[in-house]
């Protein structure tokens, strides 16, 4: 959140906020449950927890689910504007939504079962998305997918996974949009993913 008064008047508007504490988190921090029984936590992170480095903060988080349209309508209902949607004939294959004018916020794909699919770290450019590709490869890590462009939010990424097979992304230029903007309709193919060559397709 912004500061302690948003974060206060944002609380107020939700009546199934719960308590929620952290040691991210600074005093205040709350949070609500999603249809996957995901706990979202929503807070200011205490002043301990922010480091120098290279640029790259937390900018969105993705999960997999078999509720796909329930959790459209719970994040909708959060306050959060869709940006784009994936089509599978007439089913919902993935949905995207922004709190702010960045393209998205959270995003969610439809799959057999419901679980974290990645989280995301926004750098400052396309020279922060090479100075981290040297960073994993100063340490060994190879990247898993990328470095690709993004059709939903037109943002340059690649991923990484961690040692317990959770993928990490890192991201540059995600696409701005008004909040007054609609929604767009994508097919469900590899290109959506991945305009530039092959796609991790979760379904």
């Amino acid at each position: 959140m912004q500061d302690t008064a948003h974060l206060q008047s944002y609380r107020k508007q939700l009546a199934r906020a719960e308590p929620f504490s952290s040691p991210l988190l600074a005093e205040g921090a709350f949070a609500v449950t999603d249809p996957d029984g995901r706990r979202v936590a929503f807070g200011l992170p205490r002043e301990e927890t922010v480091h120098a480095g290279l640029p790259g903060r937390l900018q969105h988080f993705v999960c997999a689910s078999e509720r796909l349209p329930q959790m459209l309508e719970f994040y909708r209902d959060l306050g959060m504007a869709e940006s784009d949607r994936v089509l599978e004939g007439d089913a919902l294959a993935a949905v995207f939504l922004r709190s702010d004018p960045e393209h998205h916020s959270f995003a969610a794909f439809r799959a057999p079962q419901s679980r974290p699919d990645h989280h995301c770290y926004e750098t400052n450019g396309w020279l922060d998305i090479r100075d981290w590709a040297d960073r994993m490869a100063s340490l060994r890590i190879p990247l898993w997918w990328g470095p690709g462009r993004h059709g939903p939010g037109n943002n340059l990424f690649f991923m990484v996974e961690d040692p317990d097979g959770h993928k990490v992304e890192f991201s540059a230029e995600l696409e701005l949009m008004p909040r007054e903007m609609a929604h767009r309709t994508w097919p469900h193919e590899q290109r959506t993913l991945n305009l530039w060559g092959s796609a991790w397709m979760r379904s």
